[in-house]
């Protein structure tokens, strides 16, 4: 995925960046002093931001080092929430001298931005685990996470961690990332439950307000998840399917991991092999923790064809617990030299976060905001909402008209009675509706005219829908001041 660099190197780069806070040094273990001109962080919201969680389910997650090119844009997608990654042993490298310098310029900016912060805490290796990295990625030479050789002192490493940041208004933090990788973690799927039951205690007795979520297991293993459950179900045809659907734009894509599937045996072959297994194991025990209410929220990874939305909705409805937050910290396109053109895969884009916040899920963060052209692949493989320079891009656009269609709204799924004409879904707000639609097929649909009625393309500015509006394979964007079911009652 596309990680954040190195907090070390990202304090470099912040301090050129931005106005660094005062009384903000290297080297600190005292609480962080105020930004310039505000009280003591106190979990007061900046404007844009909901009291209790977000109030826009649409964000995003960027490169820091970037900051001055995307703030423009991200002030859009206000009352969003987003993660920062942290490494035990990038912020304290030698033992007891702590720097979180690059951290707390993080969580000052994303407070002033109206953007909740989230943070992932991650081990790494060094003096805090014994042994030696096997993997190291990128030009901050991030590597897996080991397990502590002391607990208690990653005890004591976590509790600074929620102390310092809960002022900030941080109330959720994750545990590891996509452990299921071996270059992201070196234990086994024991050591982790470990290691998460330890944290877990750790951040509720010291912030009750806080709330604990799993690694995220990756968008491949979800998707390998997804056709298990279904083979062990008894129903090879579906999981057939759903593995073709999710997994369209990735065969080949890492060899035999990955592979073409037209039946049973293929399937069990792909499901079978060491790295699939050992996602499936990870993904298993991730879904302990979730049963036993260790774990908080869920946090999904989706990189797949917006086809691929329902099958992973129907597996997480039937593996988490009733009334447990699902959340979604990285959505994006995989597409290894991708052709689609800006305008399709805007929309593409706008049919897979509606699909999953249709389906549910409460957060849902895009990953990259925008690419960095210096990444190891050499090319665009995920595609972002903004060009490098901070350029919006038709993504970018159709993201904000989101966040601003669903800032403080409730988010609805369409009637179940339409679903084979439309897809889509609602925001209401007090006595408006405003719906995200497409046709399910390649038939248009027409929705007749409602009073107050607006329309026009995602992103675009509205205009009367005096004669109903037709909805094709694109999305549209319809508001109107009237109930979601009398709007779509008469569909012709």
């Amino acid at each position: 995925m596309n990680r954040p660099r190195r907090l070390g190197v990202l304090a470099a780069a912040l301090a050129t960046t931005l106005l660094v806070t005062a009384g903000c040094t290297a080297r600190r273990d005292d609480p962080p002093a105020a930004p310039p001109g505000t009280g003591v962080p106190s979990g007061t919201p900046a404007p844009g931001r909901a009291v209790n969680g977000v109030s826009n389910p649409f964000g995003a997650h960027w490169d820091w080092s970037r900051y001055q090119q995307f703030a423009p844009y991200l002030r859009r997608i206000a009352g969003s929430a987003t993660y920062e990654e942290i490494s035990w042993c990038e912020i304290e490298r030698t033992s007891g001298q702590v720097d979180w310098t690059g951290l707390d310029e993080i969580a000052t900016r994303s407070r002033e931005l109206g953007i909740t912060l989230h943070l992932k805490i991650r081990t790494g290796v060094c003096w805090a685990t014994g042994g030696t990295a096997r993997y190291t990625r990128g030009a901050a030479n991030k590597t897996e996470s080991a397990m502590p050789t002391d607990l208690a002192a990653y005890q004591r490493f976590v509790r600074s961690v929620v102390q310092r940041y809960g002022p900030y208004g941080v109330r959720e933090y994750a545990i590891e990332n996509e452990v299921n990788a071996p270059s992201y973690w070196a234990g086994s799927p024991e050591d982790y439950v470990r290691l998460v039951k330890a944290a877990a205690e750790t951040i509720r007795a010291t912030d009750p307000r806080a709330r604990v979520v799993d690694s995220g297991i990756s968008s491949v293993a979800y998707g390998m998840g997804v056709a298990d459950r279904l083979v062990r179900a008894g129903r090879v045809p579906e999981a057939v399917a759903a593995y073709q659907a999710y997994f369209q734009r990735r065969i080949g894509t890492r060899g035999q991991q990955i592979p073409a599937v037209t039946g049973e045996a293929q399937l069990l072959k792909a499901l079978g092999t060491d790295t699939n297994s050992r996602s499936l194991r990870f993904l298993a025990t991730t879904e302990s923790l979730l049963a036993d209410r260790t774990v908080d929220v869920r946090q999904v990874h989706f990189y797949e064809h917006f086809s691929g939305v329902a099958p992973l909705l129907d597996y997480l409805r039937a593996t988490t617990p009733t009334g447990l937050p699902i959340q979604a910290w990285e959505v994006g396109q995989f597409w290894r030299d991708g052709d689609g053109d800006p305008a399709s895969r805007a929309a593409e884009m706008v049919k897979t976060v509606t699909l999953l916040a249709a389906g549910g899920i409460g957060e849902i963060s895009w990953l990259p905001l925008a690419y960095n052209p210096n990444n190891a692949a050499g090319s665009e493989v995920r595609y972002g909402l903004l060009d490098p320079d901070g350029t919006e891009r038709e993504a970018g656009r159709m993201l904000a008209s989101l966040a601003d269609a669903s800032r403080d709204a409730t988010v609805t799924a369409l009637p179940a009675s339409v679903a084979d004409k439309l897809h889509g879904v609602a925001f209401v707000r007090g006595g408006s509706s405003t719906l995200v639609l497409w046709s399910a097929s390649t038939t248009p649909v027409t929705v007749p005219a409602a009073r107050g009625g607006q329309t026009g393309a995602v992103g675009a500015p509205l205009r009367a829908a005096g004669g109903g509006t037709t909805v094709t394979d694109v999305p549209v964007l319809l508001r109107a001041d009237q109930p979601v079911d009398r709007i779509l009652a008469d569909l012709r």
